[in-house]
């Protein structure tokens, strides 16, 4: 069984900074790449960032310049250092991990989500 367990979350003023972690635990695990989503309130849900094994990095227009995303592959865990918060960055970060133990399926691992609410 591969779990991801999220943290990092809260409340955080106008041009404030979060850091999210993401840890993913359970079965011997392949993780290809990683990531975050997002889902604001009447919103789909939308990619942010994601990282592949190799280092190799895509963020979502909006958040480039502003967030970071990493990875410790020795943890297989993953972060996502976010900075100059906005209102519009509100929603629930989902983390997410595409890969599978040894002799399963490649799919994509899901974290239960942390609320991110940016407010003065």
């Amino acid at each position: 069984q591969v779990q991801l367990v999220e943290s990092g979350g809260g409340l955080v003023q106008p041009g404030g900074s979060l850091r999210l972690s993401c840890a993913a635990s359970g079965s011997i695990f392949t993780i290809y790449s990683m990531g975050w989503y997002r889902q604001a309130p009447g919103k789909q849900r939308e990619l942010v960032a994601r990282i592949t094994s190799d280092g190799s990095t895509n963020y979502a227009d909006s958040v480039k310049g502003r967030f970071t995303i990493s990875r410790d592959n020795a943890k297989n865990t993953e972060y996502l250092q976010m900075n100059s918060l906005k209102p519009e960055d509100t929603a629930v970060y989902y983390c997410y991990a595409f890969g599978a133990p040894s002799g399963s399926p490649l799919q994509n691992y899901w974290g239960q989500g942390t609320q991110v609410t940016v407010s003065s």
